[in-house]
């Protein structure tokens, strides 16, 4: 007969998912950069002056003329140079947090080499109609209204984005979903949104009963996807995205993920391994679980809570003698158990160890030494 243990739950589990990066304020400035022709120029500098702070971003052109660069959103100058000779200049320009709108250049034609450069003629101004306003000044106004329609919208996203992470926070998962979807409108290329959709997504769906889960599952699952198409190597989002799988029974696909995230991050393999099998233990699924922290272990041979959960998930399997009325453990569990307080001797699962140990009746071994670590050499020799 087997032996039912009441499961162990993992409080510390949730920490173990990668935290989502801060929504911080800075300007992207992008655009393109073009000759008199029209054709796209490569190499040119396009260089950002703080006018108020001090603060200075050069950016190149590729081949198709276009340049990007971030910096804090401020007033700059901005200039355009080609092969270190001055094209273009913009005397004030206010970089606004987010994405703008693209500041494109399209250059005038360079003077001859040793020619003058022509003096500006001199124009009277036609005097304005009473009431009437000029062109710079309708420019100016435009640039203003584009520039406060920015900013605010900016604002609407973070404002967004912070009511849906504190929705999260507070397990109110349709209002998170509700605000973050909002900011995944207005900022469709900001990482730490599509991250918080799909942690909102799968929160709803663990929150669903019975066939309601899946079609939320799915969601969370397309949240991923975008995710990792804005950032397709982030061992992380793979991580999370298994995890989110093997709540759905998606197993198998979990694995893939989860392999994928061993290959962007071999250091982390071992914790990507017990992640996976601490769901699946919490989960009931014991023999899966059980593959997962074996794998855990060989990826990471210090990793002291998998081998506390190998053990403890293993003591489940438990047999009992007939004739001796003694528990008989599968091969290796007394083993995991000793080795977790051989790394964890103060753990917090060292006295729930010590109790397993008792109960399969053997004696804690505090000196334990694994029986398939080398040999130590000897002196002299």
């Amino acid at each position: 007969m087997y032996f039912r243990f009441k499961p162990f739950v993992l409080t510390a589990f949730a920490a173990a998912l990668f935290a989502v990066p801060a929504f911080s304020q800075v300007a992207f400035v992008q655009g393109v950069v073009k000759g008199p022709d029209g054709a796209a120029i490569q190499g040119a500098v396009v260089s950002f002056e703080g006018i108020e702070m001090k603060d200075h971003h050069d950016a190149k052109t590729d081949k198709k003329g276009h340049y990007i660069t971030s910096m804090k959103p401020a007033a700059y100058s901005v200039t355009v140079t080609v092969d270190g000779k001055l094209r273009d200049k913009i005397g004030h320009y206010d970089a606004v947090g987010g994405t703008g709108d693209p500041l494109d250049f399209n250059l005038k034609a360079a003077p001859a080499a040793g020619a003058a450069a022509p003096a500006p003629a001199l124009t009277t101004a036609a005097p304005a109609s009473k009431g009437g306003t000029s062109q710079a000044d309708k420019d100016k106004d435009k640039a203003a209204k584009e520039r406060e329609a920015q900013l605010a919208k900016n604002k609407e996203l973070n404002d967004a984005f912070g009511a849906g992470k504190t929705a999260i926070e507070n397990k109110q998962w349709d209002e998170a979903i509700t605000q973050l979807t909002k900011a995944s409108e207005l900022g469709p290329t900001q990482i730490a949104v599509w991250a918080g959709l799909a942690e909102a997504y799968v929160g709803s769906a663990k929150a669903a009963k019975g066939a309601d889960a899946g079609p939320i599952f799915d969601k969370a699952f397309a949240s991923f996807d975008k995710l990792l198409t804005l950032s397709p190597d982030d061992a992380g989002t793979y991580n999370n995205y298994a995890l989110a799988l093997a709540n759905d029974k998606k197993l198998d696909d979990a694995k893939v993920k989860l392999a994928k995230a061993v290959e962007l991050d071999p250091p982390g393999a071992g914790k990507y391994h017990y992640n996976l099998g601490a769901l699946l233990m919490n989960s009931g699924q014991a023999d899966p679980a059980l593959e997962e922290f074996r794998k855990s272990i060989a990826a990471d041979p210090n990793y002291a809570e998998a081998y506390y959960y190998l053990g403890s998930t293993l003591v489940g399997k438990a047999t009992l003698d007939q004739k001796t009325g003694k528990m008989v453990a599968p091969d290796g569990t007394i083993e995991a158990l000793q080795k977790y307080l051989t790394l964890k001797p103060d753990g917090p699962n060292a006295e729930s160890a010590k109790q397993l140990i008792a109960a399969l009746g053997s004696a804690v071994n505090v000196d334990y030494k694994d029986p398939n670590a080398p040999a130590p050499k000897k002196k002299g020799k």
